[in-house]
């Protein structure tokens, strides 16, 4: 399965970009939009054109990153907006990624990587995360496609990649999905399981 650099770069350029929302989605929106510390350091991991990011930056989060193995987006994101950090838009390959962040954001990478990574990817974002670091975002809860992404996927399946490593506060069906995503998301938010044994030790 030919997913590499090359393979995203040309969906790009060739417009064929059917996932691409074309603005950030709604769920995403509606939870940024209660978030408070605008230093919190957050990762959009495949973002893509990450109208998430443009959103953060333009309500004054100083710490957004975005990672991608495509150029093509994040050169598109620069475009758009012109004073987003040229470092936080990192071209690299997000399972070589280093350092630590405290909110991870999911929106159409899980679904676009080989479904094999799926168990790497729970892997990685924990390792990522910072002591108190969670994962949030949309996972579709549809069968979806079998030889090309978007892949989907069912709640019980996710579990079998988080349970272990991460406190599942929130995996349910989205109520404010985005148009025709109705009815084919999963709204995440899943907390690193160490924060959660340190701080029942605490209270015990």
């Amino acid at each position: 399965m030919n997913l590499s650099e090359d393979f995203w770069n040309k969906k790009y350029i060739d417009n064929k970009t059917g996932w691409d929302l074309g603005a950030i989605s709604n769920p995403l929106q509606v939870y940024f939009d209660q978030l408070e510390d605008k230093k919190v350091k957050i990762l959009i991991p495949g973002g893509g054109n990450s109208y998430e990011a443009e959103y953060l930056f333009n309500k004054g989060f100083t710490n957004v990153f975005v990672v991608d193995i495509a150029e093509e987006p994040l050169k598109r994101i620069q475009q758009r907006v012109s004073d987003f950090p040229s470092e936080n838009l990192i071209h690299a390959d997000f399972f070589e990624l280093k350092g630590t962040f405290d909110l991870i954001i999911e929106q159409t990478f899980f679904c676009a990587i080989n479904p094999e990574l799926r168990p790497k990817y729970a892997q990685k974002t924990h390792e990522l995360l910072s002591e108190k670091g969670k994962l949030v975002g949309l996972l579709f809860d549809a069968k979806l496609n079998e030889d090309h992404p978007p892949f989907g996927g069912s709640k019980d399946e996710y579990l079998t990649y988080f349970n272990s490593s991460f406190f599942i506060e929130n995996m349910e069906s989205c109520y404010n999905s985005t148009g025709s995503r109705q009815g084919m998301e999963l709204f995440v938010k899943m907390i690193k399981k160490e924060c959660i044994k340190k701080t029942s030790l605490r209270r015990s």
